[in-house]
């Protein structure tokens, strides 16, 4: 099964609270209780986490991220680290991710309609991913 994670904001009463963390209340705080819940989960699942940029960018530009990709994205990050790298552009078929190797948190995500004329900085390192 290759299942599609899209990101949308919840409904109220869809996203309950993780164990032991406190409910932040509607316009309360600078992070949503939806990205922090989202996150924790693909952490899990991955060991990949999401800044709030990249789960920013991954809903304006809908880019969804099934299994087989954060399959494809764990192996990229585990290469990219086992070469030493720190800072890679993981390019994906149609979509390139930014990923701070060291803390296996992706930056920032672009799809395959922003890639033209785009320039990556501080990055030391690209792995490239095929299916």
């Amino acid at each position: 099964m290759n299942e599609k994670i899209v990101i949308r904001p919840p409904q109220i009463g869809q996203v309950a609270p993780s164990p032991g963390k406190p409910v932040a209340k509607a316009g309360v705080g600078t992070g949503t209780q939806f990205e922090t819940i989202f996150q924790e989960q693909l952490a899990e699942q991955s060991g990949i986490k999401f800044s709030a940029h990249a789960l920013k960018r991954l809903e304006t530009r809908q880019i969804a991220l099934g299994n087989q990709e954060m399959a494809m994205l764990k192996d990229a990050v585990n290469k990219a680290e086992a070469k030493g790298a720190k800072e890679s552009l993981i390019l994906m078929d149609r979509m390139a991710l930014v990923v701070s190797i060291k803390n296996r948190t992706v930056i920032t995500a672009v799809d395959e309609s922003s890639l033209k004329d785009n320039v990556f900085t501080n990055i030391d390192s690209a792995v490239i991913v095929k299916q």
